[in-house]
């Protein structure tokens, strides 16, 4: 790995900066994510009385604990053990497969939401946030690219949803459980006053791009940060 990349994390409100060389994921480094503060914010019936979708994002970075807690809500762990002996998330998903990632495009490169032990891993440097595919999302400092990875389905003897093996019973899974975490992003803007926007990406240069698998499919992007009139 070429240690001249590094990535520097200031306290509390810090944003996240990295130094960039190289052209692989390999000159991205880790970012290791602050813990999640699971407090504040709007209460819930205020937060829904707020949300909305937001098209006018500035550029200003998010700081690090704001993109910490995001993801945190989006699709974090919030129970050590849960159906199918797996861990909890802040949203469902059929026989809790999680079969959704978050591949997270910010100016510096890709990077996809490990929830456990909450962290960013390196998928491929350089700035790929127009592959949002509207038009003014590109600038917007964080994009959320939704993927199905359909290798995560359980199909073995002990799975009592017999149908999870057809295709198009996956893909009605997949598409509404992309809706719960899509949701919680839009909830936790409203509450924290951040602005979200949820679209449809680039489906096709995303996938060679990204280095997806062939059981891995783009599914739909959002947009997250400042609204565009902040200074």
């Amino acid at each position: 790995m070429n240690r001249r990349t590094f990535v520097k994390t200031l306290p509390a409100l810090g944003a996240v900066s990295v130094a960039m060389s190289g052209d692989s994921a390999q000159d991205l480094q880790e970012i290791i994510l602050p813990a999640p503060e699971k407090d504040g914010g709007l209460a819930l019936m205020a937060a829904l009385q707020k949300r909305c979708t937001v098209r006018n994002i500035g550029e200003k970075p998010l700081p690090l604990q704001t993109l910490s807690n995001l993801l945190w809500a989006a699709f974090g762990i919030n129970r050590e053990i849960a159906a199918f002996g797996k861990t909890g998330r802040t949203a469902p998903s059929a026989s809790n497969s999680q079969e959704i990632d978050l591949y997270v495009a910010m100016k510096e490169g890709v990077y996809i939401y490990d929830a456990l032990p909450h962290r960013l891993k390196p998928v491929v440097r350089g700035d790929f946030r127009a592959r949002s595919g509207r038009r003014g999302a590109g600038s917007a400092p964080v994009q959320i690219f939704y993927m199905v990875d359909r290798s995560k389905y359980d199909l073995g003897e002990g799975q009592p949803d017999r149908s999870i093996g057809n295709p198009e019973v996956q893909k009605s899974y997949y598409y509404t459980d992309t809706g719960f975490i899509a949701q919680n992003v839009y909830l936790f803007a409203a509450s924290f006053g951040l602005a979200a926007w949820f679209h449809n990406c680039d489906k096709e240069n995303t996938v060679r791009e990204f280095g997806l698998r062939p059981e891995q499919s783009v599914l739909f992007a959002q947009s997250i940060g400042f609204p565009g009139d902040q200074p």
